[in-house]
């Protein structure tokens, strides 16, 4: 009798571990997860002080669904995905694929819901000082699993993804093209830093592709051709050309090709000069003497298009410019200097590409860019090369050409201006000047210049007139209806924070860069926000740049609060005492921020 009941208590004990171990099935699926995440990376490697698009993969089992991020009943829980902070690395907005629409047995309407493979998307960045050769990138995927009858209480899919780290000077092997390119169609064509209308000739060749981004140069270059002072080039070209008569049109062809050739090799250089120099021309790019400095030779070309005294190729340039050199070896060395009596005076185009080549540090990349912008410089230069007898059809001097270098001095006047914007005080006294500018400008091109012509000429002097004029009133209007949408930045100064602690009004310092990205959705996404807007106006706001990492004055800045990547906010109340738990690194919505800053009033 007892042995049989010692046998009973052995077989329960053996059941009972068997029941542990066995997975459970049907509706509660708890022994298995319903959604698997993980990280997709666009290289096999990261960066420092670089920024990446990343895709993070949801795998939902079959026969299951998981909400969108914002489903369409209150009852349901939204799908969110959450990075786990590290020092180093900033994580930017996170935006999730357009939802599949499906119709349930619980439900009476449509629900927007994922099944299958679902994706989101965010940016990386990774700080230029980041510690380490490699780092593990940690989140979360908290969802909500139904079946076509029931929903399952809340649960979540953790994901981890081993990374190389890099020095910033280096680079990666690609890596799953084909499944961002699949997956880029299926997010929602919202509008993103890159694409507001207020980006930078960097921000173009970042966010396009490398194809685009050579044809924009090109074009770019082929535009530069507008300038006042590529003009003389033409005589001197032709000039040269004209000696060439008696040779082959094949012969003449090849001494063309050589010629711009020989232009884009004195651009490819300068591109290389940048890149081997980046950080001493964007400092100098930001100096703002650098910046009086270009904006007065502005001013002097501009003064001598207005007929006050007249600027030449220098002679000795000429003469050489103009020396009939013999050889296919003297035609490339003719290129080579042509290409150098155009390059003082090529504009602020040439100056931003020149800015992104010096960030890359490519020295490659730099050459090459370089060679595709002088290509487009001397496209025209290579038909009147060959098409010599074009220049009798050039238009002759007359009063329409003292009018038409009019509107060009006006426009070196306004991008003497435009050079000087980061010396103009927060606010619209910068779009006020350019309006009155280009009102002045309108007047004097429509009615007041003296200049005479037919009545074809009359007609197109009164047109360019009204256009400058509706370009002023064009500067004025974005000014004052968004002067009360702008959130009011004032530039990092220790004065700054002495002068808000002695009025008694907390602060708020955004620590940033211009190759951050998340950054620019904070500013286009999170600070444009009414609610966000609202608040500011209690706080002083601060904007402390980052870009130049490395350098003396950011490193002590760095040090001095504690910031290991960007973006980084940072709170300090009305006392100057920084309110750690407010800090905030990487990208946060408008509602949540919001809350956040309401926090520090009180």
């Amino acid at each position: 009798m007892r042995k049989g009941w010692r046998v009973k208590v052995y077989f329960g004990l053996i059941l009972l571990i068997l029941m542990m171990f066995l997975p459970v099935r049907g509706d509660d699926q708890t022994a298995e997860k319903i959604v698997r995440a993980r990280l997709i990376l666009p290289f096999e490697a990261l960066q420092r002080q670089a920024s990446y698009e990343v895709l993070i993969e949801m795998q939902v089992s079959k026969g299951w669904h998981i909400n969108s991020n914002k489903p369409l009943e209150d009852f349901l829980i939204p799908t969110e995905i959450n990075f786990e902070p590290q020092d180093g690395l900033s994580f930017g907005k996170i935006t999730y694929m357009n939802p599949e629409m499906r119709k349930f047995a619980f439900s009476e309407t449509m629900l927007s819901v994922y099944a299958d493979k679902a994706y989101a998307r965010s940016t990386l960045t990774v700080s230029p000082d980041f510690q380490g050769t490699e780092t593990v990138i940690r989140g979360t995927v908290y969802y909500q699993a139904c079946n076509d009858q029931s929903c399952l209480a809340p649960d979540e899919a953790g994901f981890t993804k081993l990374v190389e780290i890099l020095p910033a000077d280096s680079s990666a092997a690609a890596a799953n093209r084909e499944i961002f390119e699949q997956v880029k169609p299926r997010f929602p064509q919202e509008l993103t830093p890159a694409q507001s209308g207020e980006e930078s000739l960097s921000d173009v060749i970042r966010h396009s592709g490398w194809i685009y981004s050579l044809i924009f140069i090109y074009l770019g270059g082929l535009a530069l051709n507008l300038t006042p002072c590529v003009y003389p080039l033409i005589p001197i070209t032709v000039s040269y050309f004209g000696g060439q008569d008696r040779e082959k049109r094949g012969a003449i062809v090849l001494r063309a090709v050589l010629y711009v050739l020989g232009m884009a090799i004195t651009y490819s250089v300068l591109g290389v000069i940048a890149a081997l120099t980046g950080g001493l021309l964007g400092s100098a790019l930001q100096n703002p003497l650098v910046l009086i400095f270009v904006a007065l030779v502005l001013v002097g070309l501009a003064l001598s298009m207005f007929g006050l005294y007249e600027i030449r190729v220098p002679q000795s340039l000429a003469l050489i410019g103009g020396k009939n050199r013999s050889g296919y070896i003297g035609t490339l060395l003719m290129g080579l200097t042509v290409g150098l009596i155009a390059a003082p005076c090529i504009g602020p185009f040439v100056l931003g590409l020149l800015t992104y080549v010096s960030e890359t540090g490519n020295p490659l990349l730099g050459f090459w860019m370089f060679f595709v912008l002088a290509m487009g410089l001397g496209t025209p230069f290579l038909f009147l090369g060959i098409f010599s007898g074009a220049a009798s059809r050039l238009p002759r001097s007359g009063a329409w050409m003292v009018w038409v270098r009019n509107i060009f001095g006006f426009i070196l006047l306004g991008m003497a201006v435009y050079f000087l914007e980061p010396l103009f005080p927060a606010g619209s006294l910068y779009f006020y000047v350019l309006a009155l500018l280009a009102v002045v400008a309108g007047v004097y091109l429509g009615w007041i210049d003296r200049n005479t012509g037919g009545t074809a000429f009359r007609i197109t002097r009164n047109a360019v007139g009204i256009v400058f004029i509706l370009l002023g009133v064009f500067f004025v209007l974005p000014s004052k209806s968004e002067a009360g949408q702008k959130i009011d930045w004032q530039k990092y100064t220790p004065e700054v924070l002495t002068t808000a602690q002695e009025n008694g009004k907390p602060v708020l310092i955004d620590f940033y860069a211009d190759w951050c990205i998340p950054c620019k959705e904070l500013d286009k996404f999170t600070f444009s926000d009414p609610e966000v807007f609202k608040t500011a106006r209690q706080i002083t706001m601060v904007k402390a740049d980052l870009t130049h990492f490395q350098s003396e004055e950011t490193t002590q800045l760095r040090e001095k609060f504690g910031i290991k990547g960007v973006p980084t906010i940072v709170f300090l109340d009305r006392n100057g005492q920084e309110m750690e738990d407010l800090r905030l690194t990487g990208f946060e919505d408008a509602a949540e921020f919001a809350a956040r800053m309401k926090k520090i009033l009180q």
